[in-house]
């Protein structure tokens, strides 16, 4: 089951720090670190026909990963997204649009699977722009598992695409401030974190549940029960990619038959390591 294809897809863009600009988006650093653990994958985007997109396809080859399924637009632009830090050292987005990972083409992914069999990683952003929701969607239809992270960036994430998306995934990430608000949104539980955990698993039909506590460390659970990790304390270099990096520890557990409890340590572990590097897709000793 490991060995198969996962397609990472949406949004590819260039974070723009007050000192510098990196290459990110979540599809591409999820992809970076679940390729990092020798899965096979190929992230699925667009890009524009300019400096910016030149830019990205020599960066993707300096860190290893493939090119075959990131498009080229003609007319719209790499996209790019402005990052300012908080006092928490929490990271604030100003994303630009219009960007040419809005029209993602399915025909442009399906070609390069070609028939293959795949699990496919996706978010809530990419799906903002009516042509790469509907790619999104139709690959929905032909993913052997779906893995979502929730990752709301409002105005750009309206609650018809996430519940949208939670009825189409098997396996969920949601940061604790986003587990709130859907379970006021959606499943109105009541209790403890645990609980309310428990609640939108069931009322999705979820195999597996992720929630990320910050500095707190994160909770794993599915019909079975859960576990907790405390995280691992580290000097913050700066938290972006760092939910990345842990979901995809979530996803190589899942798609490896691990248990919860070590899947989660794995998860926060990479998580950890990179909040304490610079940028999102930080070498591997």
């Amino acid at each position: 089951m490991a060995k198969d294809l996962i397609i990472s897809i949406g949004e590819i863009v260039w974070d723009q720090f007050p000192n510098r600009s990196v290459l990110g988006g979540a599809p591409l650093n999820v992809g970076y670190h679940l390729q990092a653990r020798d899965l096979s994958v190929l992230v699925a985007s667009r890009i524009g026909a300019d400096a910016q997109g030149r830019k990205t396809l020599a960066r993707l080859h300096d860190i290893g990963l493939a090119v075959d399924a990131i498009q080229i637009d003609d007319h719209l632009p790499t996209g790019r997204v402005l990052v300012s830090m908080d006092g928490n050292n929490e990271p604030h987005f100003e994303i630009e649009k219009p960007a040419a990972w809005d029209h993602i083409q399915a025909a442009g992914v399906e070609n390069v699977v070609a028939n293959q069999s795949f699990h496919l990683v996706c978010g809530t952003l990419a799906q903002r722009d009516k042509e790469s929701r509907q790619t999104i969607r139709r690959l929905w239809q032909q993913a052997t598992t779906i893995f979502y992270d929730v990752n709301l960036r409002p105005p750009d994430t309206p609650l018809d695409h996430v519940r949208a998306s939670l009825i189409a995934a098997q396996v969920v990430k949601v940061n604790r401030e986003e587990l709130a608000i859907l379970n006021q949104a959606l499943v109105g539980a009541g209790g403890r974190e645990e609980e309310v955990a428990a609640a939108l698993l069931a009322a999705f039909d979820l195999k597996l549940l992720a929630v990320t506590r910050g500095s707190e460390g994160a909770l794993l659970i599915n019909s079975d029960g859960y576990h907790t990790h405390p995280g691992f304390k580290i000097i913050v270099a700066d938290t972006v990619g760092s939910g990345d990096a842990f979901f995809s520890g979530i996803i190589a557990g899942y798609l490896t038959g691990a248990d919860l409890k070590n899947c989660l340590e794995e998860a926060n572990r990479l998580g950890a390591y990179v909040a304490s590097r610079s940028g999102a897709t930080p070498d591997y000793p």
